[in-house]
C-alpha cells in the first residue's frame, strides 16, 4: 500500500500538510517497506481550495498521509478521496512511523486499514 509523508528532508515527518513542498511516497506492507519517490505539492494558486485539491491529487493512490498537522477542510477532502490523514503532532522519523505501521499490519489492523491494504494488493496485481 502506498503511504505519503510530509517531509522536508526525506527522513523526518516535519511539515504541515498545507505547507509541504513535496510528499515522500513509500510502499509499505507487513513485511517490507521501501521509499518509491517524491511528488511535488507546490501549486501556484492563491485559492486555498485549489491548493488543497492539488495536494490531494498529488497523493492520489496513497492510503495514508502522515503529517505534523492538517486543517479540517484539507482532512475532509482527503477522506473523501479515501486517503486517511494521520497527524504526528511534531517531528517524527519516517522509519519509526513505518515500523509502527508494519506492526499494526502484522497484527489486527482496523477495518479501514485492512480495506486499504486489499486495495493496494489489487492495484499491484492489475499492473502486471
Amino acid at each position: 500500500m502506498k503511504v505519503a509523508f510530509t517531509s522536508s528532508d526525506g527522513r523526518t515527518i516535519d511539515e504541515h500538510f498545507g505547507m509541504a513542498g513535496q510528499f515522500r511516497i513509500w510502499d509499505v506492507g507487513p513485511d517490507r517497506a521501501e521509499p518509491v519517490g517524491a511528488v511535488s505539492a507546490i501549486t501556484t494558486s492563491d485559492d486555498e481550495e485549489d491548493r488543497i485539491s492539488a495536494r490531494a491529487s498529488a497523493i492520489a493512490g496513497c492510503a495514508i498521509v502522515y503529517t505534523v498537522k492538517i486543517g479540517g477542510p484539507a482532512a475532509a477532502k482527503l477522506v473523501a478521496r479515501r486517503i486517511h490523514p494521520m497527524k504526528t503532532g511534531g517531528p517524527v522519523a519516517i522509519e519509526e512511523v513505518v515500523a509502527k505501521l508494519q506492526e499494526v499490519l502484522r497484527g489486527r489492523p482496523p477495518p479501514w486499514l485492512r480495506k486499504a491494504m486489499e486495495q493496494g494488493i489489487e492495484s499491484t496485481e492489475s499492473v502486471d
